[in-house]
């Protein structure tokens, strides 16, 4: 048997197995700061008060159902519009309120106040969406009905709220 007298830091062995448990502290670490460093915007801090506001939302969407409400929308990416087109067996309201709610960053969402034509047709000037899916939401300005959807852009180009739907 033959001995060998190095110390042991000067042999590769001890360094490759300290190799494997130095990796796993570095990715640790970096999995800790992205932990704390960017808020969770999937939970919401008050969801008890939005649980309660769930029937209010009921009622809107029934009574967007009963005056036959729909919306047809379409994205041109290259104008920077979105176009779109309201019906419904009620007057058109004066203006019209457009979320659309990014899934998983509110930093992005998009709230647009558009003012419908007679016949319901509207143009909004848009920024260029992100490749997401999006929650839509259309209502009108007194909150008395509302159109819910989800859009997943750019497959889909356009997109059609029905309320019947319930």
């Amino acid at each position: 048997m033959i001995m060998d007298n190095t110390p042991w830091w000067n042999q590769r062995w001890p360094w490759l197995l300290m190799l494997g448990p130095f990796i796993v502290l570095l990715a640790g670490s970096y999995t800790g700061w992205l932990a704390f460093s960017r808020p969770d915007a999937l939970v919401v801090g008050d969801y008890y008060k939005q649980g309660k506001a769930i029937n209010q939302d009921l009622r809107r969407d029934r009574a967007a159902s009963e005056m036959g409400m729909v919306a047809a929308l379409r994205y041109d990416a290259a104008r920077g519009v979105l176009t779109g087109k309201i019906d419904g067996h009620s007057v058109m309201p004066e203006t019209v309120v457009v979320h659309l709610v990014h899934a998983t960053q509110p930093s992005k969402d998009v709230v647009l106040q558009v003012h419908p034509a007679a016949d319901g047709a509207f143009d909004a000037p848009l920024p260029m969406l992100e490749r997401s899916r999006w929650q839509v939401l259309v209502e009108s300005d007194k909150r008395d009905w509302r159109l819910e959807g989800r859009w997943q852009w750019p497959e889909q180009r356009e997109m059609n709220l029905n309320a019947g739907n319930l």
